[in-house]
């Protein structure tokens, strides 16, 4: 007799088998399982538990302490009665997004109905397609790959035919890279630049590229920007700047830019319809980032000096890494902008595994999917002093290997 009835109370037993048959898990997370990049972490933290020393270049988590203005805004809102937040978010956050992106991009949107604040970039990116993929249409999500997992888990889990695109050798995603029958049954598009995780740049003609395509087959352009404020020469641009918010929805996050990890605190900017879905589907998950950390986000979104004096930092351990590789004879591929520097090497597993035993933690290309074989990507996270130490051990496997 099968058993339905999961729940054990006071007085009842239940039957030995019962447990198992309830249990069942849904087999598209038993196919694509946990993130790749977890064997490593959780290798690493053996390591250092043991009282290794490592130096760690796999997550993008940096180390420098956040700007002391922004944790002071969060302390001075936290209140005596604790309340559920809005999902819409505050009207001050919305606004000063808003004013984030006409500062940074020189293009006007409307807080009410064209911003919605987010608990970080990757929950937000996640739960997209929940909002407007039709699983019994067959519609399709398209991302480039290599490329951030979560564009395929997300796609996957909310039952989107997967259609991903390699990219070619300078990791940089063109409208031509993605076929026509993959157009035709795409509901969503993903792009990410600076790409994550190769640090490749878009530029602005592609990314016209794109939208146009997008609106010629009515598909969603979901464009992941989250690590648009690091760069070394010219700025990276926007969807936005392509014709604004028509069709699009562009994601950003202060994890980076504003060293907030933690707070785990992010925008969509975009189409007001697809913003409007997006508030309908939080409604049912509850997603609303706490109010003193938007009050903590307001004073965020509205500095620009704090997150100059980041971007030199980063350009400073970038600098470090590229030079030692050249000097190595292995020139970095991409690499332009973000927080990642890609490094072509002979076995991307192999050398991720000596450089663990040095005491140097990375990631392996392949963990971000195909195409990413033969590289690995360092994190500009560890301090400079780190960097300098790291540069020596990596020279030390990569001239050996």
């Amino acid at each position: 007799m099968r058993v339905r009835v999961c729940v054990v109370r006071s007085g009842y037993r239940l039957p030995a088998h019962g447990y198992a048959r309830c249990v069942r898990v849904n087999p598209i997370l038993s196919r694509i399982g946990s993130h790749s990049i977890t064997a490593i972490q959780d290798r690493a933290r053996h390591l250092r538990d043991t009282g290794r020393p490592l130096v760690d270049f796999s997550i993008g988590d940096p180390r420098e302490p956040t700007a002391p203005f922004i944790p002071a805004a969060l302390k001075e809102a936290v209140p005596a009665i604790s309340q559920y937040p809005t999902v819409a978010g505050l009207p001050g956050l919305r606004q000063s997004i808003a004013g984030y992106v006409e500062r940074r991009f020189g293009v006007v949107v409307d807080p009410e109905t064209e911003v919605q604040p987010t608990t970080g970039s990757k929950e937000s990116i996640f739960s997209t397609p929940l909002a407007f993929v039709d699983r019994d249409a067959g519609d399709g999500v398209i991302w480039p790959t290599p490329g951030y997992p979560i564009y395929e888990r997300g796609g996957r889990l909310a039952g989107a035919v997967p259609l991903p695109v390699a990219l070619s050798g300078d990791f940089v995603f063109r409208v031509d890279d993605v076929p026509a029958e993959a157009w035709e049954q795409a509901r969503i598009v993903w792009l990410c630049s600076p790409h994550n995780p190769s640090g490749a740049v878009m530029p602005l003609d592609e990314l016209t590229r794109f939208r146009e395509r997008a609106a010629r087959h009515d598909v969603l352009l979901c464009s992941d920007e989250c690590y648009v404020d690091l760069y070394d020469g010219e700025p990276p641009h926007s969807m936005l700047q392509t014709g604004g918010t028509e069709g699009v929805i562009v994601y950003f996050s202060l994890s980076k830019r504003s060293g907030m990890t933690g707070y785990r605190s992010g925008a969509m900017v975009g189409d007001a319809r697809a913003i409007s879905a997006l508030r309908a589907l939080r409604t049912g998950t509850g997603t609303a980032p706490p109010e003193f950390t938007q009050a903590a986000a307001i004073a965020a979104w509205s500095d620009d000096g704090h997150v100059a004096e980041r971007r030199e930092l980063f350009r400073r351990k970038r600098e470090i890494l590229i030079k030692a590789f050249a000097d190595l004879g292995y020139p970095t591929v991409a690499s332009e902008a973000g927080l990642y520097v890609w490094l072509k090497v002979p076995d991307d597993v192999a050398m991720t595994e000596r450089l663990l035993d040095e005491g140097v933690v990375v990631s392996p290309g392949r963990v971000f999917g195909p195409g990413g074989e033969g590289y690995i990507r360092l994190a500009l996270v560890p301090t400079l002093d780190q960097c300098e130490q790291a540069v020596e051990v990596v020279a030390n496997c990569l001239s050996n290997s």
